[in-house]
C-alpha cells in the first residue's frame, strides 16, 4: 500500500466510522438494483469494509455473479453523506468470522460463529464521494429558511469531494 493510498483509506474510514448501518446496494440476477441496511463491522488497513451475512440470502448469491456494489452512508444529524462504490467479495473464513464476532452479530446468528451459514462480505472500495457540512444543525436550518425567503441558494460551509482508492 502506498502512502497516498493509506491517506485515502484513512480519509474514508474517518468519514464512515460512526455510521454503523449503511444501505448496501447490489444487482439481482435480472440486473435490478436491491438495497438493504447492513451493519458495518470494520474497515481493514487496505480500506476493505466488512459485513456478516448468511449463505441463505439473495445478497450472498447475487454478488457471486455481479460483485459491483454501492454502500450509502448517512448521518443526518451531522449532515454527512457518503457513497462508496466497490467490488464485493464472498469470504468463508472461520478464523476471521470468530475474530470479528460480537454480541450484535450473535443476535442475528444465535448458533454462533460455527453456524455453517454465517459468512462475510468484504467490499473493496474503488471510489467514494462525500458531502459533509461543517455547520451546526441550527445554522443549516436558518440558511435553508433564509434561502426559501430570498430565493438564493443556502450559504453553507460544506464540502463535496471524491476519494479515489484504486
Amino acid at each position: 500500500m502506498t502512502t497516498h493510498h493509506a491517506a485515502e483509506v484513512a480519509k474514508l474510514h474517518d468519514k464512515i466510522k460512526d455510521v454503523r448501518f449503511p444501505m448496501f446496494t447490489w444487482q439481482d440476477q435480472h440486473g435490478h438494483l436491491l438495497s438493504q441496511p447492513m451493519t458495518q463491522q470494520q474497515v481493514d488497513a487496505d480500506g476493505g469494509i466488512w459485513f456478516y451475512t448468511s449463505t441463505l440470502t439473495a445478497l450472498w448469491d447475487c454478488i457471486a455473479h455481479r460483485p459491483q456494489v454501492n454502500l450509502g452512508f448517512a448521518d443526518q444529524d451531522g449532515s454527512l453523506y457518503v457513497s462508496v462504490s466497490g467490488t464485493a467479495e464472498r469470504v468463508v473464513d472461520r478464523e476471521r468470522i470468530r475474530a470479528m464476532w460480537n454480541t450484535g452479530v450473535q443476535a442475528w446468528f444465535p448458533a454462533g460463529p460455527e453456524d455453517q451459514h454465517v459468512v462475510l462480505i468484504r467490499v473493496d472500495p474503488h471510489s467514494a464521494e462525500y458531502w459533509d457540512s461543517n455547520d451546526s444543525k441550527m445554522v443549516r436550518i436558518f440558511a435553508m429558511a433564509k434561502a426559501a425567503i430570498t430565493g438564493d441558494k443556502p450559504d453553507l460551509d460544506s464540502e463535496h469531494k471524491s476519494i479515489r482508492l484504486d
